[in-house]
């Protein structure tokens, strides 16, 4: 179970490389609309003894402090990726909090990339799509095809509907990264929906999609990766077609 600095690592991402995670949620608990069976922050009811959330002076302040350090060490920085324990765009701060990131990025390492992974449930919020908008990699997550699957894989909170999610990325035109999760369960196999799911990809055109499974200990018994080679057996329509597409085991 993660529970991390408000700015943390930097860590090799399998996706990022050298990414320096920020993290917009408590340092000693976990806030998510999503409580998904394969979280390696474990389950929300798990991380309920802070609540505590950082606001844009504290975020300056924090990740000033550890670029300065990186910098001086020569620890070389890919990516300055908002993650943490729980979905970033929660944080009321988020919009500020992007404007303060892109600026300090700019000072000292401006060729780093700022990422974000967001479970895509707030871009419907106008502040929220604009600050997605200025970042490099706004990284979306869409699981599954259908409701009732992503109920099944990701929980989600309050109301919830995949047409709704995938009419909201339409907005980005395609400028934004899809990133999705395979896994096998005891009742299902992300295999088995993804004819739909690639459906969904055509409609939103990305400019990239990030395939990967499990690869650290989850809350739900009975989980299981897929190979690299599986994944990329499933997904090789896509390819054929042009879609540029990472695949990590």
């Amino acid at each position: 179970m993660l529970r991390e600095d408000t700015v943390f690592g930097p860590i090799f991402s399998r996706r990022l490389g050298s990414s320096l995670g920020i993290n917009l949620l408590p340092r000693n608990g976990k806030l998510c609309n999503f409580d998904c069976i394969y979280c390696e922050c474990g389950w929300n009811r798990d991380g309920q003894g802070d609540r505590a959330i950082p606001n844009a002076d504290d975020v300056h302040h924090a990740l000033e402090s550890k670029l300065q350090a990186c910098q001086d060490a020569g620890t070389p920085i890919d990516s300055i990726t908002f993650s943490g324990d729980g979905e970033p765009t929660l944080n009321p701060s988020f919009a500020e909090i992007v404007d303060v990131t892109l600026a300090l990025r700019d000072k000292y390492y401006p060729k780093a990339k700022v990422s974000v992974l967001s479970n895509a449930t707030m871009i419907g919020r106008e502040d929220v799509f604009k600050a997605l908008g200025k970042v490099d990699n706004p990284i979306l997550k869409l699981d599954a095809p259908t409701t009732a699957q992503v109920r099944m894989i990701n929980n989600p909170s309050g109301a919830y509907e995949v047409s709704a999610v995938v009419e909201a990325m339409k907005r980005f035109e395609g400028d934004f990264v899809l990133q999705t999760m395979f896994l096998k369960a005891p009742s299902f196999r992300s295999g088995d929906w993804v004819e739909g799911w690639m459906s969904l990809v055509r409609e939103l055109k990305p400019r990239e999609i990030m395939v990967y499974t499990i690869d650290r200990p989850v809350p739900m018994a009975g989980l299981e990766k897929y190979t690299v080679e599986e994944m990329r057996a499933l997904v090789q329509p896509l390819i054929d077609e042009g879609y540029n597409i990472q695949i990590k085991g």
